[in-house]
């Protein structure tokens, strides 16, 4: 009876392991249609996805040069496609498949994941495609789940998720995918040390609208070099200052927005638009893309009193 019982439990796993097999499978096939291989200079391709009609999105970083780049399709043949625009600070990069008709007509289009339900320790998994041809794929757990945040790059994604270790080179640029086979993004190693990130597919969304359009991603930007200062406790009571960090001004560009704007070294700004400067980072995140060409109020500290500034902001290329 007892050696019974361990065949019978036996007999329950596995079936459970093929059925889980079984599951795996058929979501890595749900996506595989829209992958494909990116051949863009190294050794070893990365993978890309088939994000709308004629365009792949991929991994910036893996691309080595801007010409004679080739994609390996889900059957194997070699295609030209071209470098479209490109923006290192989400390290996601577009190609246009050239010949859009019909071959873009033969890959598949993912379907969108949200991130709101993401939860740590869920299962997902990662797609690619070798050179060859052949389809990828491999597990991870979901490491870290958190807010918006700025990379190193300075680049901003949505949605903070990291995977819980780093992967083969050939998956950068391939999708994240869901027990549902929907798309929740696409997988970088360039913006983390410590294990593989997740680009959300919002943030795909909006950078490759703007690759599309322009080529590059334009970041915000006053002409001004900062340090965080404390404010002592008299002059905040003189400007009527909530909080007790500005940002002192150490270099000023010569014809900046900031310059034209008679910004100069020693102010101390403490407000944009009347939300707190209290790092470079408050700064930062307020210089969106869309803030490009309009004015905007700074609150300055100067000779011990505040007074304002309307500056224009200016538009600065990604850094390469």
């Amino acid at each position: 009876m007892q050696q019974e019982s361990t065949s019978t439990g036996h007999t329950g796993n596995t079936d459970a392991w093929a059925a889980l097999s079984r599951e795996f499978a058929g979501v890595v096939e749900m996506v595989s249609g829209a992958v494909v291989a990116v051949h863009g200079g190294r050794r070893i391709p990365s993978s890309g996805m088939h994000w709308r009609t004629g365009i792949v999105v991929t991994s910036e970083q893996a691309l080595q040069r801007d010409e004679d780049i080739t994609i390996t399709l889900p059957d194997g043949r070699s295609v030209a496609a071209t470098l479209a625009g490109r923006d290192p600070s989400t390290d996601l990069a577009i190609l246009k498949v050239e010949g859009s008709q019909p071959e873009s007509s033969k890959l598949g289009f993912p379907e969108l994941a949200d991130l709101s339900t993401l939860k740590v320790g869920q299962a997902v998994l990662v797609a690619g495609r070798t050179s060859e041809g052949g389809a990828r794929a491999t597990l991870a757990l979901v490491g870290v789940v958190g807010p918006a945040w700025r990379t190193w790059r300075g680049g901003t994604l949505e949605g903070t998720v990291r995977l819980d270790r780093n992967l083969h080179p050939n998956f950068a640029g391939g999708p994240v995918i869901d027990h549902q086979g929907r798309v929740l993004g696409i997988s970088t190693p360039a913006l983390s040390r410590y294990g593989a990130v997740v680009i959300p597919a919002s943030t795909v969304q909006r950078v490759t609208s703007e690759l599309e359009k322009k080529g590059h991603v334009g970041r915000g930007y006053l002409g001004i070099g900062m340090v965080p200062v404390r404010v002592p406790r008299k002059l905040r009571e003189l400007a009527k200052l909530a909080h007790d960090v500005g940002l002192m001004v150490v270099g000023v560009e010569p014809d900046s927005p900031a310059e034209q704007a008679g910004v100069t070294l020693g102010d101390v700004l403490v407000a944009l638009d009347a939300s707190p400067l209290r790092d470079t980072d408050d700064l930062q995140a307020q210089l969106t893309a869309e803030r490009i060409g309009k004015a905007v109020k700074v609150s300055i500290i100067r000779g011990g009193a505040r007074t304002e500034a309307i500056i224009t902001v200016g538009e600065r290329l990604a850094a390469m």
